[in-house]
């Protein structure tokens, strides 16, 4: 079993109680382990590492979790670096899902003008982190969770040394919501989604061992005009038929752009601000578990659910017990992995991991169909990580300006000068307007 020294980045979370449940849930993984919490709210690491103590405590493990607010000494001497926090919290996604809005765009997280300001302020901080790292725990490899986790990737592998592999769901996650959009078996959909992180798209689909787009275009066509609560799911559905190729349904933001933007203008709140207005219960949740005996997590009151960031875990897991897991991932295309990507950009992909590292699988290229876009956002996310690490604002102009959400120069010239200045606190200078 491994006995490693693993930081959590962002350990003071909303996340932070249901990471450490997971770490937990895989105790004998890593017994003997130690954790550093580091965060920026004293109180809150309390409450997660008193959770965490208790957990491990009764599943009788021997974990030792210590806290930092100091990010510099709660790095030293690790071996692995858990990455997944938020600058500027949910209140900057706030501005990242309202501003755009005015300006006719989408707002989201992780796509268009709210993924590149969220870039911007995660890799200030990831920057710092790496530097940090070649002084006191040259050794470590950073697991990221933190989004944009493909442009997070990309900037730490253009300008450092340090290994960096980020997760998501998405490969494991999109196909179902096309089946069920479907009435279909999830199981019997087997489909392989490769691309860039929130945006990739199957090179191979099959149901029940058969092609799967004649059955998706029957189910599509028998349901299309019947009345449904699930339009994300349809939209899915409708898209990977007409693309023959199974989305990442985030894929939806581009190719119903102007449906999905009246929905956002005319809705009472954004997802951010729906969370925010959730935050207090969660707390309050973990306070209690935290004072009681024997913590449990509830679902309903935990953000995110009861176990999260589980690729990372599972892979961290992997690598240093040396237990081969196949898992997806976003790495560099170094081996030319994925046809029509150059080698140095980050694509997302499946492969094994085992205590020789992270083995992507030679993939087939994805369907011309939709190899443009995910090649015109692969080009974007270049862009925003070299902006964010080292650039000015005309740089992050420049790469808004190649995000197909963002229609013309003056928009993405007037709605980056308005981002930039609400969040200019979470911003280095030279990115200003």
């Amino acid at each position: 079993m491994a006995r490693v020294k693993i930081a959590y980045l962002g350990g003071g979370s909303s996340r932070g109680a249901g990471t450490m449940a997971s770490f937990m849930h895989h105790g004998k993984e890593f017994d003997g382990s130690e954790f550093v919490l580091i965060d920026l709210d004293q109180d809150r690491l309390d409450i997660v590492r008193t959770i965490t103590e208790k957990m491990a405590r009764n599943a009788g493990l021997d974990i030792t979790i210590s806290t930092a607010t100091d990010q510099r000494e709660g790095l030293r001497d690790v071996d692995a670096v858990l990455t997944s926090y938020r600058p500027g919290g949910f209140e900057a996604r706030a501005l990242d899902e309202r501003i755009p809005l005015k300006y006719g765009v989408i707002g989201q997280e992780t796509q268009g003008p709210g993924g590149t300001m969220m870039a911007l302020r995660s890799i200030n901080i990831i920057k710092e982190v790496c530097a940090n790292l070649a002084d006191v725990a040259p050794r470590a490899r950073i697991f990221n969770y933190t989004n944009p986790v493909n442009i997070v990737s990309q900037a730490v592998s253009d300008y450092t040394d340090i290994p960096i592999v980020s997760f998501c769901e998405g490969p494991i996650v999109f196909p179902p919501v096309v089946a069920k959009a479907a009435g279909l078996d999830p199981e019997k959909l087997k489909a392989n989604l490769v691309g860039v992180n929130h945006n990739c798209w199957s090179n191979e689909a099959t149901y029940d061992g058969q092609d799967a787009f004649p059955i998706l275009r029957e189910r599509y066509e028998a349901l299309k005009d019947k009345p449904t609560e699930d339009r994300n799911g349809m939209r899915a559905l409708h898209l990977a038929v007409a693309m023959e190729s199974i989305p990442s349904d985030y894929f939806n933001y581009y190719y119903f752009k102007d449906e999905i933007l009246r929905e956002r203008q005319l809705a009472a709140k954004t997802r951010s601000e729906v969370i925010l207005d959730s935050l207090p219960d969660y707390w309050e949740h973990y306070r209690e578990q935290a004072a009681s005996d024997a913590p449990q997590l509830e679902k309903d009151r935990s953000r995110g659910g009861i176990h999260e960031l589980e690729l990372a875990i599972e892979a961290i897991s992997a690598f240093y017990n040396d237990a081969p897991a196949r898992l997806p991932f976003n790495i560099t295309n170094t081996g030319g992995w994925l046809p029509g990507f150059e080698e140095s950009t980050v694509v997302e992909l499946w492969g094994t991991v085992d205590g020789g590292g992270f083995h992507p699988e030679q993939q087939k290229p994805l369907p011309h169909s939709v190899r443009g876009i995910v090649q015109q956002l692969a080009e974007y996310q270049i862009l925003t990580a070299k902006a964010a690490w080292e650039g000015t604002a005309a740089d992050a102009v420049r790469a808004l300006t190649a995000n197909p959400l963002v229609p013309s120069l003056p928009v993405a010239e007037a709605l980056y000068a308005e981002l930039a200045t609400a969040q200019r606190a979470w911003l280095p200078e030279r990115l200003l307007p």
